[in-house]
């Protein structure tokens, strides 16, 4: 997998503020924000609860999980009130988890995590509950079938798990350098230019296995 050449083919031209990759830019801002500021609770409160099923909801939509015949499709953003109620009560220590520490204990956190969006969006595929972690936490790549694909060519576990966290985790450390060049600063939604805030390691591996994915597929 040639990894520079995957990140300069998905950031070609850079993310444009109008375009469907600033979905995430937008939905991770958002959720970032709560975290920064300390008020992760009141992502679930009746002030915010709208807004906050609407930027997940959104970015699931312009990321290709409400098409075809997925459950979501026939649902209201209100479907996913009970995973922000999920994201709200998660610890705060998830919030830091990336990459460069998947540790024995912080894969079991995030697999935790997995089951409770599971619990809370019944038949959620691995797809789906891996989308909804890297848009609000930044903390797992999306196991999508494009990454999939990247995955089976860096000899990665292609099943979402404490196996496939743990290679990712080797992954990173064997690359780092590289990946963190590519950790690009998120698009403002008002003013269309870059903050202050990057995407994290997990994101950019996202990219990398993503775009080794779809040119495969062509």
């Amino acid at each position: 997998m040639d990894i520079e050449a995957n990140l300069q083919r998905y950031l070609d031209g850079g993310i444009q503020p109008d375009e469907r990759y600033a979905s995430f830019d937008y939905c991770f801002n958002y959720f970032q924000s709560f975290r920064e500021s300390g008020r992760i609770s009141e992502l679930a409160s009746p002030e915010f609860m709208q807004s906050s099923c609407l930027q997940l909801g959104f970015y699931l939509a312009s990321w290709g999980m409400l098409r075809g015949s997925a459950e979501l499709l026939q649902k209201s953003a209100r479907y996913l009130t009970p995973t922000i109620k999920v994201i709200a009560q998660t610890d705060k220590s998830v919030w830091e988890i990336d990459a460069h520490i998947y540790t024995d204990a912080n894969v079991r956190l995030l697999m935790k995590l997995a089951a409770a969006i599971e619990s809370a969006l019944p038949a959620a595929s691995q797809t789906l509950q891996t989308k909804i972690m890297l848009g609000v936490f930044g903390c797992v790549p999306a196991f999508d079938t494009n990454f999939k694909k990247g995955c089976k060519a860096a000899n990665i576990t292609q099943t979402f798990g404490p196996n496939a966290l743990k290679q990712i985790g080797f992954f990173y450390a064997d690359n780092a350098a590289l990946l963190d060049s590519y950790r690009v600063r998120t698009i403002d939604f008002v003013a269309g230019e870059s903050t202050a805030r990057i995407y994290t390691r997990a994101k950019a591996i996202d990219m990398a296995f993503f775009s080794e994915g779809e040119r495969a597929s062509v």
